[in-house]
């Protein structure tokens, strides 16, 4: 299998620095195939850019083809575009997505890669050691269920193959299926829930999202983009919008959308009395890009050929 690694950057001077050489590392010995590094960059406003450059001109891996691809609107656009950017210059048959502040351990690859020997897989994930406060934390895995008109998800259980949805900052993806989901969803920039979405949106096509345990990465939270770069109040504002409209471009199913209705005004009135204003604010900037979220409600279910309630995992 060929692979094409993409490492999104914004404003990752530091970071690319740091773990850019511990991915050549990691991928060097592989020989199933050929390897490609792309760094799309977002815009940045530090020194990514002349770093990404140096990185490819010194780079000692002569069997690594090293890429880079830049925003040519001048200004930061959010993740999904950044990886979409990155994945138009791909040719593997499978894309690794990796965060800049995420570095792979030797031998990561194989147990990976060979999940994709079923032609159904759309993506495997990896085994995170997020460090947290200081803390390591083992995630990777993750389970959800419908409540009170939204979808929750949270960590499950590290025993088990089965996910439902692979990170874009540490998982594989086979290029083909990506291909035919149109990849991330724009809608969902700058951040979040767009790695739940692809991965949902796969599953509904008939597709499979797996956990590989054996392939270990470190995550450093701490470091990423997105604490570095936005505020806490902005992000959880942010979150709460793409929660909605994750739903709005997702559930099909009658009973789902009947409770999400149903559900909305106790969820708004209860925010407006707790004074929950991200959550408000949040809602009301979805509410903005309702005409979008129907555009893509509606070329999503020419995909889907299942219903929400049977891709569902709940533990």
């Amino acid at each position: 299998m060929n692979i094409s690694i993409i490492i999104p950057n914004y404003n990752g001077e530091r970071l690319l620095k740091k773990n850019l050489p511990k991915v050549l590392e990691a991928v060097k010995d592989y020989r199933k195939g050929t390897i490609e590094m792309i760094i799309p960059d977002d815009a940045s406003s530090d020194n990514s850019v002349a770093v990404i450059k140096d990185f490819i001109e010194h780079s000692k891996e002569k069997n690594i083809l090293v890429k880079t691809i830049t925003n040519t609107d001048r200004r930061n656009g959010g993740f999904s575009a950044n990886v979409n950017r990155g994945v138009s210059l791909a040719s593997g048959d499978i894309l690794l997505l990796l965060n800049t502040d995420v570095i792979p351990k030797k031998g990561f690859l194989e147990p990976l890669l060979k999940h994709f020997e079923e032609k159904d897989v759309f993506g495997v994930g990896c085994l995170d050691e997020s460090i947290e406060d200081g803390k390591t934390i083992l995630r990777g895995r993750g389970i959800g269920q419908w409540k009170r008109g939204f979808l929750v998800h949270a960590a499950g259980d590290l025993d088990k193959e089965d996910t439902l949805w692979v990170s874009c900052g540490s998982g594989a993806f086979r290029k083909s299926i990506w291909d035919t989901l149109h990849g991330l969803c724009n809608i969902y920039n700058p951040f979040y829930w767009e790695d739940v979405d692809v991965s949902y949106r796969a599953r509904k096509a008939g597709y499979k999202t797996l956990f590989e345990k054996e392939s270990i990465v470190t995550h450093e939270h701490e470091g990423g983009a997105i604490k570095k770069n936005y505020t806490a109040t902005r992000i959880q504002k942010l979150a709460y919008r793409n929660q909605f409209l994750f739903v709005w471009v997702n559930a099909t199913d009658t009973h789902l959308i009947t409770e999400h209705i149903l559900w909305l005004p106790y969820h708004l009135l209860t925010s407006l009395k707790g004074k929950n204003w991200e959550l408000l604010s949040g809602f009301f900037q979805a509410v903005q890009l309702l005409p979008q979220a129907l555009k893509v409600r509606r070329k999503n279910k020419k995909l889907f050929c299942k219903k929400d309630d049977d891709v569902i995992l709940a533990s």
